[in-house]
C-alpha cells in the first residue's frame, strides 16, 4: 500500500475509534485504537513500513515537545526538586532492577536487552497518571509528584533505552564511558534545546517586526520547531534530541508565559493545532501496535523455546515487577518527605497510575531488525509482545481499580490518545469547589449561556424593522436553536420529556394550521394540484417525524433536522423556479406564506382557548415555533426581498449588536457573582470566536 493511502487510512481508524469510545467510555480509547489495529492487519493484511530513525523523529520530538511546553505547573514548579529526582533516579532503578528482575524471569533474553525492555517500560502517560491521580485523590504532594513525574521521565527513560540498545547491537558496553557518553549527550542536548529554542523564539520576533506576523505562518513555524530541534542536535552535534526537545519546550512555554498575550489569536490557534497534532500522533502509535501484534504473536507462537501462554505471562510478570518497584519508591518518598506514617494504600494507588503510554509503543516499535553483525535483533518479536501485554495490562488494570477506588466518580480513564484540553478540566473543578461554599449562586456555563443568548435575542428584537426583518428572524432563529438543545442539557429526563411533549404538541396544532391553508387554497383553484400534493405530503412526513414513539428521547437533533430540511426544501425549490416560468415560483412563496400566517393563526386560536393553560406550556417552546413560521413568512414575501449584499449586510450588522449584548451580559453575570472568572474567560472566549467568524465572513463578503 502507498504510504499516502496507509496515512488516510490510520487517520480514519483514530476518528472511527474516538466515536466508538464515546459509546464505550469504560474502554480507553488506547485500547480500542489497539483493537482496530489488530483488525487492520488481519482482515486488511496491512503492513506499516517502520524505520527506526524516522519513527522516532516523527512520534518522539512532537509528543515530548508537546510535553515540555506543559510543564511546569506553579505546583510542580515548587516540587522541581523530588520531580527530576524521580524521573532520573526511579527510570535509572527500574532499569537497572526492573532489567535484571526481566533477565531472571526470562532466559532467553540478554541482560542488555532486560534493561532495554525495562527502560523503555520505565515512561509513564502524563494524561493518564493525571486522570487517575485526581480520580482517586491522592494527596496533594504525590499527585503534584508523579504527574511532574510522568512529563519528565519520557526523555530519561528514553536515553536508558537507547544505551541498552546500542549496547546490544554493538555488543560492546562500558560503565565509565558510558557515564561520560550520557553526561555529554545530556549536558550538550539541554544546552542544544536551550540555545536553539532562543534563537528560535529571536527570529520569530525580528520575523514579527519585520511584519511577518501571519498567525498561519508562527503557527507552522513553531510545529516544525521540535523536529528542527531534533534533527540539528542528534544529527549535527550527536547529542540526545530527546532532552533537546523537551528542554525546547519548556523555554517555548516561559517564554510565552505572559500576563497580556500580544496575539491572542496565534495563542488560540497553535493550541488547537497541537491538541490535533497529538490526537493524531498517539492514536497512529496504537494503531501501529495493533498492526504489529500479529507478526510478533505469530513468531512467538512458532517458536520451539516457549509458547504464547508463557509470553503472556511474561507481560504480566513483567507489569509487576514495574508496578512493585513504583509502589516501594512512593512509599518510602513518603517516608521521606513527611513525618507522619506512610500510607501503603496511597504508594499502591500512586503505582497503578503508571499507565504506559505512546512513548513506551513509539520507542519498542523503533527497535532495530538486526545488530551491527547483520544477525537479527535478538528476541525483538517477544520484546514487542511483553511491552504491548505491559501497556495493555497497565490500561486494563487502570480501568478495573478506579470504579473499586473512585466508586462516585465515573470519569473515564484519558490518555494522550484521547486529549482534551487539561485547563478546562481544571477549571471546572475550581467552579465546582466554589459551588460548594456559601457565595452567590453560580449558573452552569449552559445556564450563562442561555442567559447571554437570550439578551442578543432581544438587542435583535430591538432593531428588527421592516426591511431587515428576514435578517433578524434568521439570527433569533439560529439562536433559538442552540438554547433549546442547552435548555434541555439542563433539565432533568422528567422536565425534559415535559418540554418535549409541549413542542410536540404545538407543532401538531402547528401542521394543522399549515395543512388548513393548503385547502383553503387549493380550493380556490390559487394553486395547482401538483403543488397542492408535493405540500401535503411534506407535512404529513413533518407529522409522522413527530408522531415518532422515540420522539420523546432528544426532540432537538429532530427539530434542527426538519429545518436543516426545510431549508434544503427550499433551496431545490428556488434552483428548480430559476428553470420555471414565474408564475409557478410564485405559487410556491404563496404557499410558503399562507401555511406560515395559517400556521401562526392556528397556534393564537389554540393558546386562547379556555381548555389550554398558556402558563402551563414551556414559553420558549412557543416563541421558538412563531419565530420559526414568522420566518418562513419574511422569506416568502416578495416586496421585501432584497440583494444576497444587501442581506449579508444586514445580517453582519444584528450580529455585532447580538455580540455586543452577550459580551455585556458576560459582565453582568461577573459582577452580580453569578459566575466565575473561570467561566467568563470562557463565555468571553466563546464570544470572541464568533466575532472571528464574524470577521471571515466580512471579508468573505468583501473579496
Amino acid at each position: 500500500m502507498l504510504i499516502v493511502e496507509a496515512v488516510i487510512l490510520l487517520v480514519v481508524l483514530v476518528l472511527i475509534s474516538n466515536v466508538i469510545s464515546h459509546y464505550l467510555t469504560f474502554i480507553p480509547v488506547s485500547l480500542i485504537q489497539i483493537a482496530l489495529g489488530l483488525v487492520m492487519a488481519l482482515f486488511w493484511e496491512i503492513e506499516i513500513p517502520l524505520d527506526t530513525d524516522w519513527f522516532l523523529l516523527l512520534f518522539i520530538a512532537p509528543l515530548l515537545f508537546n510535553d515540555g511546553r506543559r510543564f511546569p505547573k506553579r505546583e510542580l514548579w515548587q516540587l522541581r526538586g523530588p520531580i527530576f529526582a524521580n524521573s532520573i533516579l526511579l527510570v535509572f532503578l527500574t532499569t537497572v532492577v526492573g532489567g535484571y528482575f526481566i533477565y531472571l524471569m526470562i532466559p532467553r533474553l540478554s541482560l542488555s536487552v532486560s534493561f532495554a525492555l525495562a527502560a523503555i517500560l520505565s515512561p509513564t502517560d502524563p494524561v493518564a497518571v493525571q486522570s487517575i491521580s485526581k480520580r482517586v485523590k491522592l494527596p496533594d504532594r504525590i499527585l503534584h509528584l508523579v504527574s511532574g513525574e510522568s512529563l519528565v521521565n519520557d526523555a530519561s527513560g528514553l536515553i536508558a533505552f537507547k544505551y541498552a540498545v546500542a549496547a546490544t547491537v554493538t555488543g560492546v558496553f562500558s560503565f565509565s564511558h558510558a557515564v561520560g557518553d550520557f553526561l555529554y549527550i545530556s549536558i550538550l542536548g539541554f544546552l542544544a534545546g536551550f540555545v536553539l529554542m532562543l534563537m528560535i523564539e529571536f527570529l520569530r520576533n525580528l520575523l514579527r517586526q519585520q511584519g511577518i506576523n501571519d498567525v498561519i505562518f508562527n503557527t507552522v513555524l513553531q510545529l516544525m520547531t521540535p523536529f528542527v530541534v531534533y534533527v540539528i542536535t542528534e544529527e549535527i552535534l550527536h547529542a540526545s534530541g530527546v532532552i533537546a526537545v523537551v528542554t525546547a519546550g519548556v523555554v517555548s512555554h516561559t517564554q510565552g508565559n505572559r500576563l497580556v498575550e500580544d496575539s491572542p489569536e496565534l495563542k488560540l490557534v497553535s493550541e488547537k493545532t497541537w491538541d490535533i497534532i497529538v490526537y493524531l500522533l498517539n492514536g497512529i502509535v496504537f494503531l501501529i501496535l495493533g498492526d504489529e501484534l500479529p507478526l510478533a504473536t505469530t513468531k512467538i507462537i512458532n517458536d520451539v523455546h516457549f509458547n504464547t501462554f508463557q509470553a503472556v505471562g511474561y507481560s504480566f510478570g513483567a507489569w509487576l515487577i514495574l508496578l512493585l518497584i513504583r509502589v516501594i519508591w512512593i512509599y518510602l518518598y513518603q517516608g521521606i518527605s513527611k513525618p507522619r506514617r506512610p500510607s501503603l494504600r496511597v504508594a499502591l494507588l500512586a503505582g497503578l497510575s503508571g499507565v504506559r503510554g505512546a512513548v513506551t509503543m513509539a520507542g519498542v516499535l523503533s527497535l532495530p531488525l538486526v545488530t551491527a553483525s547483520g544477525q537479527a535483533f535478538p528476541q525483538r518479536s517477544l520484546v514487542l509482545f511483553v511491552a504491548a501485554g505491559v501497556i495493555i495490562i497497565s490500561l486494563v488494570a487502570a480501568v478495573v481499580t478506579l470504579p473499586l477506588v473512585a466508586p462516585d466518580n465515573p470519569v473515564p480513564l484519558q490518555t494522550r490518545a484521547s486529549f482534551s484540553d487539561e485547563l478546562d478540566d481544571e477549571l471546572d473543578e475550581n467552579e465546582t469547589d466554589q459551588q460548594q461554599s456559601n457565595e452567590p449562586h453560580l449558573l452552569s456555563e449552559a445556564e450563562a449561556r442561555i442567559y447571554i443568548m437570550r439578551l442578543a435575542i432581544n438587542a435583535i428584537e430591538e432593531h428588527r424593522r421592516i426591511e431587515n426583518q428576514r435578517a433578524a428572524y434568521d439570527l433569533i432563529l439560529d439562536y433559538q436553536f442552540i438554547i433549546r438543545r442547552l435548555e434541555l442539557k439542563t433539565r432533568d429526563d422528567e422536565d425534559r420529556k415535559q418540554v418535549v411533549d409541549d413542542e410536540v404538541t404545538l407543532r401538531q396544532v402547528g401542521l394543522k394550521g399549515e395543512q388548513s391553508a393548503l385547502d383553503r387554497l387549493y380550493a380556490h383553484h390559487q394553486i395547482s394540484s401538483q403543488a397542492y400534493h408535493s405540500a401535503s405530503r411534506t407535512i404529513k412526513r413533518a407529522v409522522q417525524r413527530i408522531n415518532h414513539p422515540n420522539r420523546h428521547l432528544d426532540f432537538a437533533p429532530l427539530r434542527s433536522w426538519s429545518s436543516f430540511l426545510h431549508r434544503t426544501s427550499q433551496w431545490i425549490r428556488s434552483a428548480v423556479h430559476q428553470s420555471q416560468n414565474k408564475a409557478t415560483s410564485n405559487e410556491w412563496l404563496l404557499i410558503d406564506r399562507e401555511s406560515a400566517k395559517s400556521a401562526i393563526k392556528a397556534l393564537s386560536k389554540y393558546l386562547g382557548d379556555d381548555e389550554v393553560d398558556p402558563q402551563a406550556l414551556d414559553k420558549q417552546a412557543i416563541y421558538h415555533l412563531v419565530v420559526f413560521y414568522r420566518n418562513r413568512v419574511e422569506r416568502a414575501r416578495k416586496d421585501q426581498r432584497v440583494s444576497r449584499s444587501e442581506y449579508a449586510k444586514q445580517l453582519n450588522q444584528l450580529r455585532v449588536i447580538a455580540l455586543g449584548a452577550e459580551r455585556t451580559g458576560v459582565q453582568s453575570l461577573l459582577e452580580s457573582g453569578n459566575i466565575t472568572w473561570q467561566m467568563s474567560g470562557r463565555l468571553r472566549q466563546y464570544i470572541n470566536y464568533s466575532e472571528n467568524v464574524l470577521m471571515m465572513a466580512v471579508n468573505d463578503e468583501l473579496d
